[in-house]
């Protein structure tokens, strides 16, 4: 080893630091003139902005305030300068995300294990707006269970015509029902998920832009629109409102399915309760 090397190496000391490196805080700023303002009267124009119009202002607004009208300044320095004052504004929070379950392809064999829903438009032209229609279907019988009009759609009415389904057709967490539906915002919302995990709903979304995995719930608001929608002119939500659900009743339980032997949704699901017809294979 070389005497440099060794003599280096025992004499040298791992020191510490104790303070940070750094040039001390020089406590004002300078103007375009180069007059030197000093940090206290800085926090006086920040509270004079925060009381004005610059309320909802974040610092990096407030500094660009600042160098319009006062000194050059570093956003850092007005971040510290906001956060000695008190008046920074409060970190957005990111929203929760649920988790999406995609769609599979299952075969059903009777009521009540796999129900499509979607979300149709209509529009008034009396009023030159639009309404919603958010529909649950059960692809065995082809039922409309419920629905939901109305001048809008959230997730909590989303969820609340989901529960009136359930409870007509007497579903409950333990009988395993599957629900399936596209990306919209109603369906990908917190609360709908963590209602759907309340009840034991096992809720599957669609890939985007793949409607046939939802075909059934598109095929009923094809037909809602073109045996209801298009032959009127609603002027009122009244009128649209009366019209959709006598379409919806009719389709219930007068209208003929041929692939569900010429029988009413109505008609057939009751012979099926009993018996009556044979057992089918529906693959989705």
């Amino acid at each position: 080893m070389p005497r440099s090397t060794y003599y280096y190496q025992t004499s040298y000391r791992v020191e510490y630091k104790k303070v940070s490196e750094g040039r001390p805080i020089p406590g004002y700023s300078v103007t375009k003139n180069g007059k030197k303002i000093s940090d206290e009267q800085i926090k006086e124009w920040l509270l004079e902005e925060i009381e004005s119009e610059a309320f909802a202002y974040g610092y990096r607004k407030l500094t660009v305030i600042l160098r319009r009208h006062y000194v050059i300044i570093n956003k850092k320095k007005v971040y510290r300068l906001c956060k000695e004052l008190g008046i920074l504004r409060p970190q957005r929070q990111p929203r929760p995300v649920t988790k999406r379950k995609r769609a599979k392809n299952r075969t059903i064999t009777g009521s009540n294990q796999l129900w499509e829903t979607d979300l149709k438009y209509g529009f008034i032209h009396g009023e030159d707006r639009f309404f919603f229609v958010l529909s649950y279907i059960d692809v065995y019988d082809r039922t409309i269970i419920a629905y939901h009009i109305g001048l809008t759609c959230t997730a909590a009415d989303a969820w609340r015509a989901l529960q009136q389904a359930m409870m007509k057709r007497q579903v409950f967490d333990t009988d395993g029902l599957v629900l399936r539906s596209d990306n919209g915002p109603q369906y990908k919302s917190l609360t709908y998920a963590q209602h759907c995990d309340t009840f034991g709903v096992e809720h599957e979304r669609i890939p985007p832009k793949s409607p046939n995995s939802n075909a059934h719930i598109e095929a009923f608001h094809r037909l809602l629109e073109d045996d209801c929608f298009q032959r009127f002119e609603f002027q009122t939500y009244e009128e649209a409102y009366q019209a959709v659900t006598s379409y919806i009743a009719f389709y219930n339980e007068r209208r003929l399915h041929g692939s569900i032997l010429d029988l009413s949704p109505k008609e057939y699901y009751e012979q099926t309760k009993r018996g009556m017809v044979p057992q089918r294979d529906v693959r989705v």
